[in-house]
């Protein structure tokens, strides 16, 4: 652990004002005098770093954000920049030995006032015209006022908070150390005291902190996973779970799976769209409260499936849901549209918590529900009679891709025992994704690339994208929707110290080209943009929705279905 280099007393008019006033003075100006000494001090070096990364921030990512979003991104930003510059100073005091004479250091105090005011102004200037950019690149209406000054005061009261606590552990580091100088050599003390506080530090913060954080929001989802969204209605039809003939009881279904059964096209929207008698869609579903073992729930969910009669549809999808059991209704439903309702859809919910949540801690349980549900539904599938069973294939947005791709060893596995997949959004850290993009052709850039001329699979920023490159494209086929705005698919801690692909050479076309990137800067800036991912229109950042309907219609390539029946879909969807 790196302590500030306050080994030398620095007199106090070079931090926060005069030293201490002069016997004799007015008792007005000593008043003024002690409070000040009572504000926290900081070093020139830590303070340049602060200002350098602290206003860095207030470059654009990839999504709007307002005044408070941007306060707290800069504020911790800040923090940052302060250690590293206390880093170095102490690292080239150590080095050099030298001590700065006090004139120095108070003509440097003063150029900094200055030039770091003219910076923040002229940053903060800058950041407002880029955040108007943003926002006309997604067709939002720029922000009429953008609070430099809420940005400001939340940034520094942040700092000054991240700062404080780093000091409060340093200080028991130092504690510690006198404590064990007591009774053992100072070359031992010194490092076995800094071991043991870092030991201390991340076991709170991610033993009892963040334990504690992610608990009490299970228990505060979980609550919430009781209700039902208006417009959810019970289902009576057979081929919904919650149903009377369900194995699955509307209750034991969760709050995004009555969602799931209990909306969506009715059998006269489909057939007024198609101009032909439509089917009831099969939509099975299993909560968590209906079983409390993955394997037990996802065999649940295949009998669940049989017995609604999904194995007797002409389109079967197994669906990986995301973090609270969400299932997309703009996929459901161009895929029901697409097929007048001969389509069966199987999913099951694996967490309580929010998708951007569960996109954090609870990868192992996506993966472990998508693979569970696949087998356990692939299982009775494979041993239908080949000519009578329908065609087979895999979807999920954001984790449930995750979830999806683990339930295959290889694209060749997929091109085995599917008839094709649509994932949407994918992490970045999902391994076939990674695997494809990494091994992508030359010039192909990272958020558009070109895999093995589309033969197989095929990337879309937007609809038009599936069609490129223009050779064959076999089945199964392959498609993974990803915005290039979105942070979902583009987070990744190697953003801390590593410059991505997705912003080397062309850039997407809703990224501004005034975005560059900054060590651990840019890192921040994605991080919050998780948060707010889906807070944007159709077509950026995580949001999918119509173009789910040019997914669906390539993969599973319903009969008869045309260009024109692609656009009035999308209309009808909201799409443009």
């Amino acid at each position: 652990m790196t302590a500030e280099p306050t080994a030398r007393p620095i007199p106090a008019r070079t931090v926060v004002g005069p030293s201490s006033s002069p016997e004799g003075s007015a008792p007005g100006r000593d008043r003024s005098r002690g409070w000040r000494r009572r504000l926290p001090r900081y070093t020139w070096s830590g303070t340049l770093g602060a200002l350098l990364f602290g206003c860095s921030s207030l470059s654009p990512s990839l999504l709007p954000r307002g005044w408070l979003l941007q306060g707290l991104i800069a504020g911790i930003t800040a923090a940052i920049g302060y250690g590293a510059g206390v880093t170095v100073a102490w690292f080239v005091a150590e080095v050099t030995e030298s001590r700065v004479p006090a004139g120095v250091r108070h003509r440097a105090w003063q150029v900094l006032a200055v030039a770091g005011t003219l910076l923040c102004l002229v940053m903060l200037w800058l950041g407002a015209g880029w955040q108007r950019e943003i926002h006309e690149l997604m067709g939002l209406t720029p922000p009429e006022g953008y609070s430099s000054l809420g940005i400001v005061v939340v940034a520094v009261l942040v700092f000054a908070g991240v700062v404080a606590i780093g000091r409060g552990v340093r200080r028991l580091a130092h504690w510690l150390v006198r404590v064990l100088g007591r009774v053992l050599p100072s070359r031992v003390a010194r490092p076995l005291g800094v071991i043991a506080v870092t030991v201390l530090v991340v076991f709170l913060l991610n033993g009892v902190l963040f334990q504690g954080l992610v608990s009490a929001a299970n228990s505060a989802f979980s609550v919430k996973d009781d209700g039902t969204e208006e417009g959810a209605v019970e289902p009576a039809a057979p081929e919904r779970s919650g149903s009377p003939d369900s194995l699955v009881p509307w209750e034991d279904l969760g709050l995004q799976g009555r969602n799931f059964v209990g909306t969506g096209p009715t059998v006269e929207e489909l057939a007024d769209f198609s101009g032909r008698p439509a089917q009831v869609p099969v939509r099975a579903y299993v909560g968590l409260a209906s079983a409390g073992d993955v394997g037990d729930r996802a065999a649940l969910a295949a009998r669940e499936l049989e017995r609604a009669g999904g194995f007797d549809r002409a389109v079967l999808v197994v669906v990986t849901t995301t973090g609270t059991g969400w299932v997309d209704p703009a996929a459901s439903g161009s895929l029901e549209y697409e097929f007048n309702g001969d389509t069966a859809m199987v999913a099951m919910q694996y967490s309580y918590l929010p998708s951007w949540l569960s996109f954090l801690v609870d990868q192992a349980k996506a993966r472990d529900a998508g693979r569970a549900l696949f087998d356990a539904v692939y299982g009775t599938w494979s041993r239908l009679p080949e000519r009578s069973r329908p065609q087979l294939y895999v979807f999920g947005e954001s984790l449930g891709t995750f979830g999806g791709e683990a339930a295959f060893s290889g694209l060749a596995d997929i091109q085995n025992r599917t008839s094709g997949v649509l994932w949407a959004g994918p992490p970045n850290f999902n391994e076939l994704w990674r695997g494809l993009v990494a091994d992508r052709e030359a010039g192909s850039p990272e958020w558009l690339p070109v895999y093995d001329d589309g033969r197989t699979v095929r990337f879309a920023d937007e609809a038009p994208d599936l069609g490129s490159p223009p050779g064959p494209w076999g089945e199964p086929r392959v498609v993974y929707l990803q915005n290039a705005s979105d942070p979902i698919v583009w987070w990744s801690p190697r953003l801390i110290l590593g410059r991505p692909d997705w912003l080397r050479g062309e850039r997407g076309p809703d990224v501004s080209e005034s975005t560059v990137w900054l060590p651990f800067v840019t890192f921040w800036q994605v991080t919050a943009d998780l948060v707010f991912s889906t807070g944007v229109p159709d077509g950026h950042g995580h949001k999918y929705q119509a173009d789910y309907v040019d997914g669906w219609a390539d993969v599973a390539q319903p009969p008869g279905w045309t260009d024109a029946d692609t656009d009035r879909l999308r209309q009808l969807l909201g799409g443009n």
